[in-house]
């Protein structure tokens, strides 16, 4: 439909089997994925995009444990694995996804003091991507998500989509979670509160 996006959100190698913050059956979905890219007229991409050093890595805080909490100034931050270098093949997109018919490519978490999960918003709630105007000046009003992580990028993407106006479906198949402390459960609930849709992708 020529008012509806399908946003890939993080296909990349570092979240697959075999990278530093891998999702269990990254891989898997790559197939599913690549459908829903061959039926999309409108295709947008994420890209976790981190410089070396980023105030998410446990690597970056003296006895900090890959996985535990941390308060910052905007909230309570996961300590992730160091992932998604800028520059680096773990940053890069899975070799087998269909990446060349996107239209634009998001990099977020660039700045290094703030996370970035969402395609809209940063998680300091305040700093924007431009994602929702880009869209908006296309005139699409619904958008379709897939991608890594179900219970994190792809969640708070979708939830943000929602806020902004959008029409919201998140092609439940074609992701795959992190399940940290039962947060697959919980951001499905979340979604579903929201009005965000969730179906199969065939």
């Amino acid at each position: 439909m020529p008012n509806e996006a399908l946003i890939v959100v993080d296909m990349q190698n570092d979240f697959c089997e075999g990278g530093a913050l891998a999702v269990p059956g990254g891989n898997a979905i790559v197939p599913r994925v690549n459908q829903l890219i061959a039926q999309a007229d409108h295709v947008v991409l994420t890209q976790d995009w981190h410089p070396p050093g980023h105030a998410s890595f446990a690597s970056s805080w003296d006895g900090a444990e890959p996985f535990s909490m941390r308060d910052f100034p905007y909230g309570p931050q996961t300590m992730w694995p160091t992932h998604c270098v800028q520059g680096t093949r773990g940053a890069g997109f899975h070799p087998d996804l269909e990446a060349t018919k996107a239209e634009m490519i998001v990099r977020k978490g660039f700045h290094r003091g703030v996370d970035s999960y969402s395609a809209f918003r940063e998680n300091d709630r305040m700093t924007r991507t431009g994602l929702d105007g880009y869209l908006k000046a296309r005139g699409i009003t619904k958008v379709v998500l897939c991608g890594l992580a179900l219970d994190f990028c792809v969640a708070w993407s979708a939830l943000d989509a929602k806020r902004a106006g959008f029409d919201v479906t998140v092609a439940v198949d074609a992701t795959a979670a992190i399940d940290l402390d039962g947060s697959r459960a919980k951001m499905l609930h979340e979604m579903r509160q929201a009005g965000v849709k969730l179906t199969p992708s065939s």
